[in-house]
């Protein structure tokens, strides 16, 4: 069904309807109406990785680890299996009479915002630092999702719009200024692509004011650029309790119905709180138009019809027998290989499971569920955790030693006992050992959302990079052992990683790799699987050169606009074995002129130099001369993954599109005003760290 189809049956229906029903429409907890055989219907579900908050379901790695995988069709395959199970679960709720809350069809996901900053706690949520990057994975997630059937399967939601990245203890009256290049640079394009590229069905505003205007009531965002320049057509959805925050927060007006007035005369056409029960209210006092409501009630509807919830749809066979089955879990799987980067690998790794050894699995994260599943997540009917991975892949020679070490963050956790009183028996299996897995970390507790964390001081933000003290005195406990040691980092956000880059023979970033992440990365270090992520976000050496959290400017923030060297770049990761570039080629030889008015097609031919078999991914690089309005470093123009067996080579074509050509001017405007451009092609990026750490240099295409 179109959209224009869907529209007018919506029009006709809520023609039917009084002023109060209309505006009961309207909340997220949308009453029935019997007498227009309206069934009632909450609009909040949630999909971030996987179908949450509604019992079993597949739950696959947290956003940040599906960014580091740079794999465009596996984020469109989870898409479709989230939409699979979401519509089968669906099915069986409504033929149950349940339509309670996370049991709809509208899926707030995907998180787009750039994580600009690593103390921000919900940058776990999003795919990462880049816009490219955040973009494309954004699109193919939506698309795989919303599906191409004569209804859509599901709804997505592009969140949270616009200029969303903490701090969270302040976000409900916190003003994210910015100024109109770094707008249009860096915070609008993966909105831009979710509305003009995969036709989102919704979009969500952010609790935060931008320029002084709160976001979800907002005219240059809803109304000029959403709606008017990006042709919008879906609808608009606060976020949770926000429309609240304008007068008990933000203090932009005095009352409830002035709060609805405001968010509902600007588009805001449903509300995720309880501020539009005011909006009869505010009709009253002439602050509303039943026209206006009457217009959010018709987009609302719209989606309903679009998601065939009134009709006898292909849908509705889908059986419950495809919630966590054989097929979704494998790509769960896949997904969780796919995205555990490997940052340092001094031969250890790959470990041999036919030689006899003890090895000792050490830490708080090494038995912990919570370090598999980030937030927002669902329930998987079985969970590995590393320890037990290590325990089912190891073979009958190697004998597994297992001591937590500390509490995640509390030194005594135990009352009775003294401080760090966990440590002594760490040194003990690290010394009865031949090597450690050492598993550090956070988990959703003391990184994620205010108000949905429980142990954080900081409301879900990190106020450093470093470890909790407890974890930095068992890790150097670990040291001093000198037995030899791989650390796996599980968390969701770039840590300070020196210590371990100086002592760690290995280093694994695992993010929170899913229900069966244990067991994928237990197959990793025995080498049955190839580790292949790349980092989807920078890790710093240390704060000391990052701006304030709290100021927006990108000034040297992310690899675009880093002036110190980084621990680990953005783009890097290691695998086992070895794959060169040898040859890149432009398909049409091109002038930067044509290339910023058709883009480009790049011929790459990749060899796999060993017997292992492994995956890259082709990144490339573009850095425009001549233009003072250019990212200070080069931006990600487009990204490839290649599947690569023994000793063979592949020529792909990689497609870089004319928009890499143009820089942003101070006034946000997208200019081709470059005298040339090059072009960088490689397996991370033309940075002289990259190039340190993996001694492969960059071919270079100059237009």
């Amino acid at each position: 069904m179109n959209r224009e189809i869907a529209k007018k049956r919506a029009e006709e229906l809520v023609k039917k309807m009084t002023l109060e029903e209309m505006a009961s429409q309207l909340r997220y907890d949308a009453p029935g109406i019997p007498r227009l055989n309206i069934p009632e219907y909450n609009w909040w579900n949630e999909s971030l990785h996987g179908v949450a908050r509604a019992g079993t379901a597949t739950v696959f790695p947290q956003a940040i680890g599906l960014g580091a995988t740079f794999d465009k069709q596996l984020l469109f395959d989870i898409g479709e299996v989230i939409a699979e199970e979401g519509r089968a679960k669906y099915n069986e709720s409504s033929k149950n009479g349940d339509r309670d809350i996370y049991k709809g069809l509208t899926f707030w996901a995907p998180n787009v915002n750039i994580f600009r900053d690593p103390r921000w706690g919900r940058g776990h949520e999003t795919y990462g630092e880049d816009p490219k990057l955040t973009s494309d994975l954004g699109v193919h997630f939506i698309k795989g999702l919303q599906g191409d059937g004569t209804y859509r399967k599901a709804a997505a939601c592009a969140k949270h719009f616009a200029v969303h990245s903490g701090p969270e203890a302040e976000r409900h009256f916190f003003d994210a200024k910015t100024s109109m290049k770094d707008l249009w640079e860096t915070y609008l394009p993966a909105f831009e692509a979710c509305v003009t590229e995969a036709d989102v069905e919704a979009v969500m505003g952010a609790y935060n004011r931008t320029n002084g205007e709160p976001c979800c009531a907002h005219k240059l965002l809803m109304e000029d650029i959403l709606r008017g320049k990006w042709n919008f057509e879906g609808h608009f959805v606060s976020d949770c309790w926000a429309i609240r925050d304008f007068h008990e927060e933000h203090r932009i007006t005095k009352t409830p119905e002035d709060s609805a007035a405001l968010a509902l005369n600007l588009g805001c056409d449903l509300n995720c709180g309880c501020t539009y029960q005011k909006i009869l209210d505010a009709v009253k006092k002439g602050k509303i138009k039943k026209e206006t409501i009457e217009k959010s009630a018709i987009r609302l509807f719209t989606t309903r019809f679009l998601l065939g919830m009134f009709d006898e749809t292909e849908y509705d066979k889908i059986p419950y027998s495809v919630v966590e089955c054989r097929e979704h879990l494998q790509l769960s799987e896949k997904a969780a290989e796919e995205s555990l980067v490997l940052l340092k690998n001094n031969g250890i790794l790959p470990l041999n499971k036919d030689k006899k050894m003890t090895i000792g699995v050490i830490g708080p994260n090494a038995d912990s569920r919570k370090a598999l599943m980030g937030n927002y997540y669902g329930t998987s009917s079985r969970y590995t955790t590393v320890l037990q991975g290590i325990q089912q892949v190891a073979g009958d020679d190697v004998r597994v030693l297992y001591s937590e070490g500390c509490h995640l963050f509390l030194e005594k956790p135990d009352h009775l006992s003294r401080p760090l009183h966990r440590l002594s028996e760490a040194k003990t299996v690290a010394q009865n050992s031949d090597l450690v897995v050492l598993c550090l970390g956070l988990d959703q507790t003391l990184e994620g959302e205010e108000g949905d964390t429980g142990n954080s001081d900081a409301s879900g933000d990190k106020k450093d990079l470093k470890f909790p003290l407890p974890q930095l005195k068992l890790l150097e406990a670990v040291i001093e052992t000198k037995k030899p040691f791989i650390v796996c980092v599980m968390t969701g956000s770039a840590m300070d990683l020196n210590l371990c880059e100086e002592h760690a023979e290995a280093i694994i970033q695992t993010w929170y790799p899913g229900a069966m992440g244990g067991k994928v990365l237990a197959e990793v270090l025995f080498g049955l699987r190839n580790p292949s992520g790349k980092l989807p976000v920078t890790f710093y050496k240390d704060l000391q050169d990052l701006p304030d959290f709290k100021d927006y400017s990108m000034n040297k923030r992310t690899y675009r606009y880093l002036e110190s060297q980084p621990l680990y770049p953005f783009g890097y990761g290691l695998t086992y074995g070895e794959a060169v570039i040898k040859k890149v080629w432009c398909e049409k030889q091109a002038t930067y002129e044509q290339a910023s008015a058709e883009g480009i097609v790049l011929n790459v031919t990749v060899e796999n130099l060993t017997d292992w078999a492994l995956e890259e991914v082709v990144q490339v690089y573009v850095k425009v001369q001549g233009s003072e309005f250019e990212v200070l470093n080069s931006k990600l123009a487009a990204f490839e993954r290649v599947t690569l067996h023994g000793k063979k080579e592949k020529t792909l074509q990689v497609e870089v599109p004319k928009k890499a050509f143009f820089t942003i001017d101070e006034e946000g405007n997208s200019i081709a005003d470059g005298t040339g451009a090059k072009v960088f092609v490689g397996f991370g990026q033309p940075d002289a760290r990259t190039y340190e750490l993996t001694g492969k240099k960059v071919e270079v295409i100059e237009l």
